[in-house]
């Protein structure tokens, strides 16, 4: 596995970050990791370098380039605010342009197998559901996301794989709200859902509370399964 900083020009103008890690192989599908509210800090480079581990060529951009480039948050009070205060703002529909980005990037990659996938955090789980709503990528994989009784709606138009991963003590996504998600991809047969009892918002973020190593594992495999199912061969 290799990692390094990349740049990616936007389709309407202008350049991005992103950490683009690749496999030992040589060549795999495509994965773009869409980060929590913090953006893609080390925590965040180092979910990119696991998957380039596992085969995949992985791209983690920088979600707030529009508005404070370069800004990878640290995990306090005040990383927090700042990255609330930028996920509230953030505009969906260039999002999804960027995405479409990522996603045209890395198939024009010699490396590149040619379908692209996507795991997203909090924030970035939101923003798996806005992307697989407007058909940006093959397939998607959402922790925790937040939000989405917001954008219940736009299960309307997701007709690409996707997964979804909740804790129980997870208070963004109450036990209410979990089940409207899952009513509102009734009928789907590529999306699932999961909930994990005992595990709490960030469950997954090994090194850090309130990470759930249990859960993460189970979590991970699922995702690594439903991976190779969608995304095809490594």
């Amino acid at each position: 596995m290799s990692a390094t900083s990349v740049r990616i020009t936007a389709k309407h103008g202008g350049d991005f970050e992103g950490w683009l890690a690749t496999p030992a192989s040589g060549r795999g599908p495509g994965l773009v990791i869409l980060a929590e509210i913090y953006n893609a800090n080390p925590w965040v480079r180092s979910v990119a370098d696991r998957y380039a581990e596992a085969g995949y060529v992985v791209l983690a951009p920088d979600l707030y380039w529009r508005q404070q480039p370069g800004l990878y948050l640290p995990y306090t009070p005040e990383g927090q605010q700042r990255g609330r205060e930028l996920g509230a703002a953030m505009n969906l529909p260039d999002f999804v342009d960027d995405l479409r980005t990522c996603a045209d990037w890395l198939r024009q990659r010699s490396d590149c197998t040619g379908r692209i996938g996507t795991i997203g955090y909090c924030l970035g789980g939101k923003l798996v559901w806005v992307g697989l709503a407007q058909g940006a990528v093959d397939a998607g994989v959402a922790y925790y996301a937040v939000q989405l009784a917001e954008h219940l709606d736009a299960a309307k138009t997701i007709d690409a794989p996707l997964m979804m991963h909740f804790g129980s003590l997870d208070h963004r996504v109450p036990p209410d709200l979990y089940e409207q998600i899952r009513a509102s991809l009734a009928g789907k047969p590529h999306a699932h859902t999961y909930w994990y009892e005992g595990a709490d918002h960030g469950f997954d973020r090994d090194g850090y509370p309130p990470y759930h190593a249990q859960a993460s594992a189970l979590a991970r495999s699922r995702t690594l399964a439903f991976l190779t199912q969608h995304l095809g061969g490594k």
